[in-house]
């Protein structure tokens, strides 16, 4: 199959695709499913930070007292836009994440989702409030220009969750892809050039990190909203310096836990468990990379789970009965490996054998779902028991009770999501009190949220709630206001001070 590459600029900045100069560098973009397939090549340069955010910045006054039922209706437009191109967003996405293509329409059905979700049950967290009997109201107002730094496993959806609400409220957006998935934002663009949004609302800057570094600290920037690895995450913090001002809201990594107890279901926990560690290849921050169950189904659901990742088909996107494709890099398969041994050597027992698999006719950065078991409920391997593996693995530990199970889940670094399955409600309740996460799943995979609830972690998975149903509360700050009193009020009087005329 010959597929089309994308060779027109990449930058998308004050309503039009250009290059900026000086040119200082390019994207040229490999998939990682077939390294000969060069799917984009982009000039990029150091300049484009500064263009995009002063388009960003001329464009807000007008943008913010438009209105919000106004900007509602170009968002309208950008869903019809994106349901136009729906199949070559979904290819853009297969050939540069690697995900198959069922699972790249389910990202684009849920871009289009997105903005009914945001401008329905989102904007009520952000809704003017009166209170008659203060007499006073709350009023969310747009903080100016939002830097969208996004990251490579959902390049359209994620952004699109942060992007969409602050357009909705009244910022204007500079949006930083991921350089190893930067095609989906040109479409992104092409959807709002389509759609008539204002020159400078919306714009793409292409780059490596150091780009969006530049973006995240540029001086000019009120607010940055960031989607990626806890270390990113740091440096970001880092980066702002004395800028007390800007709102930085992270959405970083998981090393996720599913406890499974003796009551539970056994075959609706094995496929929820297997779907959250291996689809997508393991990259989503959401996937489950720990399973701590209880000894009375341990050997009942390792089984099944050993069954399942057997079977699980690798191989390329575009291929039909096709579970899972590439990891996103060659380096990112190494780390992987790098951790099975560890695994190996450091207490952990190999059920299911990981490592690179070769798929005909495509080269690129494929591997087994793997499998492993802890010879011991503490077991540690660094690399593998300690990092966000981002790839197809999974290890298990064997605990005594719920106790045990809710201590080994908290051990870690990570409060994004985990998952309780257990038919007994009081088992979930106590679990929900003592997990320090953020998100919680009761019989339910990790891997997947729902567009109207909150979604975010806390310790190093992040801080605010850059995505989920309040995201909005992330791009707008509440104005308290008090109105003058009737005229039929009293007029105040204090000891000690004298207003008669």
């Amino acid at each position: 199959m010959s597929l089309p590459r994308l060779d027109r600029p990449g930058d998308f900045i004050d309503g039009a695709f250009r290059n900026i100069a000086p040119a200082d560098g390019e994207l040229r973009v490999e998939s990682p499913a077939d390294t000969n397939d060069i799917t984009a090549v982009y000039a990029t340069s150091a300049a484009a930070p500064d263009a995009a955010v002063a388009a960003a910045r001329s464009a807000f006054p007008s943008w913010r007292k438009l209105g919000l039922a106004a900007r509602a209706e170009f968002l309208r437009r950008y869903q019809q836009q994106l349901r136009t191109s729906r199949e070559e967003i979904a290819l853009v996405l297969a050939r540069e994440v690697g995900k198959p293509l069922w699972e790249a329409r389910t990202e684009v059905d849920a871009m289009i989702g997105k903005v009914d979700l945001t401008l329905g049950e989102g904007m009520r967290y952000t809704e003017d409030r009166v209170l008659p009997d203060l007499p006073g109201a709350i009023r969310y107002r747009p903080y100016g220009v939002i830097a969208v730094i996004g990251p490579f496993n959902f390049p359209g959806h994620l952004p699109n969750g942060q992007f969409l609400p602050a357009l909705a409220l009244g910022n204007t957006v500079v949006h930083k892809p991921s350089e190893r998935t930067p095609s989906a934002a040109t479409w992104i663009a092409r959807c709002f050039e389509a759609a008539g949004l204002p020159k400078g609302v919306f714009n793409v800057v292409q780059g490596s990190g150091a780009v969006g570094g530049a973006l995240a600290t540029h001086h000019d920037v009120d607010g940055v909203m960031f989607t990626g690895s806890v270390t990113v995450g740091r440096k970001l913090i880092a980066s702002q310096g004395e800028r007390l001002d800007r709102i930085l809201a992270l959405e970083l990594g998981g090393k996720n836990p599913s406890i499974v107890l003796d009551d539970a279901a056994l075959e609706r926990t094995a496929r929820a468990i297997a779907f959250s560690a291996y689809v997508t290849a393991g990259q989503r921050c959401s996937a489950t990379s720990r399973v701590i169950v209880t000894r009375g189904i341990a050997d009942a659901l390792i089984a099944r789970l050993t069954t399942i990742a057997s079977r699980l088909q690798v191989g390329y996107p575009l291929d039909d009965q096709v579970f899972l494709g590439p990891v996103i890099s060659e380096d990112s398969r190494s780390r992987l490996l790098d951790a099975l041994r560890s695994a190996e050597r450091h207490g952990y027992r190999t059920l299911v054998p990981g490592g690179a698999v070769e798929v005909a006719g495509h080269p690129g950065h494929y591997a087994r779902p793997s499998l492993h078991l802890a010879e011991n409920a503490q077991a540690f391997a660094p690399g593998f028991t300690d990092s966000e593996l981002f790839a197809p693995a999974l290890g298990v530990h064997v605990v005594q009770d719920l106790d045990e199970a809710i201590a080994l889940a908290n051990s870690t670094w990570s409060g994004l999501t985990a998952g309780v399955f257990t038919a007994s409600a009081e088992a979930f309740e106590r679990a929900a009190d003592e997990l320090r996460v953020g998100v919680l799943h009761w019989n339910r995979a990790t891997a997947g949220a729902s567009g109207r609830l909150p979604f975010g972690g806390i310790r190093d998975s992040g801080n605010h709630r850059p995505a989920g149903i309040l995201a909005g509360t992330a791009c707008s700050y509440p104005l308290a206001m008090t109105f003058a009193p009737a005229e039929s009020e009293a007029l105040p009087v204090w000891p000690g001070a004298d207003f008669r005329p």
